[in-house]
């Protein structure tokens, strides 16, 4: 371990006592010279400022002593603490030392992030090899269960889904005998079978037999069944058995149209177009 190989440093009580009492002996000397310093600047002669231009004159004072003490720190070079070299051995020993706890700190606090992180990391491996283990088996039990349900059930399904087809198709065609019914009753009470004339009668019967007109809900059903039955080809060839009336009825209400290009064909309009 690098906290290991990192070797005590021994601290020399003595030498440090003896720096100690060293600096200290430079710091009265220096201060006793600051005193001195201000004890001349005491007896120095102020200058006069001129009455007129006060605040101007101050101000060049000013940057001069600014300028002056700028030098004199351009000037000067970077002091040591000591000369001698035990104090200079006793402070460097200090400074390693505490460069040494620190980074002991740091390695100590960077393990035991390691060693967590380690054992997170083993337990999201553990809990991936389980989730996949746990995928792998749904994964085949629903491939097994899925091929027992289409061979089981296949029959089945095929069986109901024929029935409720059929149960529909039973539905509609209920429906449409009773949408027929009452739309059997509306034309019979509204639009009754077309009469034949007598004089019609007696001209048809001596020259051709007569043509019987088909109902208006005759025509209706026609239509309808051709529009439904053949969507492709819905028209209907116009025959004399269509009573103009009638035609004339449902192509004026939108009901029916002719076509574009023949006239006596006819279709139900695509109400669902």
């Amino acid at each position: 371990m690098e906290a290991e190989s990192l070797q005590e440093i021994p601290d020399d009580s003595v030498y440090y006592a003896d720096a100690k009492e060293e600096i200290l002996d430079e710091c009265e000397t220096v201060w006793k010279q600051m005193k001195e310093c201000q004890s001349k600047l005491k007896f120095l002669e102020t200058e006069t400022l001129p009455k007129s231009n006060a605040k101007f004159s101050l101000s060049i004072m000013h940057m001069k002593a600014l300028t002056a003490e700028y030098n004199q720190w351009q000037k000067r070079s970077p002091e040591m603490i000591s000369t001698n070299p035990d104090i200079l051995l006793s402070l460097g020993k200090k400074e390693l030392q505490k460069v040494k706890d620190d980074l002991e700190s740091v390695l100590s606090a960077v393990q035991l992030k390691n060693k967590n992180l380690e054992e997170d990391l083993k337990r999201e491996q553990q809990w991936y090899e389980e989730q996949k283990q746990l995928i792998d088996t749904l994964s085949r039990t629903q491939e097994e269960t899925k091929n027992q349900v289409e061979q089981v059930s296949n029959k089945s399904l095929n069986t109901r889904a024929f029935h409720e087809q059929k149960k529909k198709i039973l539905q509609l065609k209920i429906y449409k005998k009773k949408l027929l019914t009452v739309l059997e009753e509306f034309l019979e009470e509204h639009f009754p079978p077309p009469e034949k004339s007598g004089s019609a009668e007696k001209k048809n019967s001596q020259e051709e037999p007569v043509v019987q007109l088909k109902p208006l809900q005759d025509i209706l059903e026609i239509l309808i069944d051709k529009s439904v039955g053949t969507p492709h080809e819905p028209y209907v060839p116009i025959d004399d058995s269509f009573w103009p009336p009638y035609l004339e009825l449902l192509l004026r209400h939108g009901i029916a149209q002719r076509h574009p290009e023949n006239p006596d064909r006819m279709r139900l309009e695509a109400f669902h177009g």
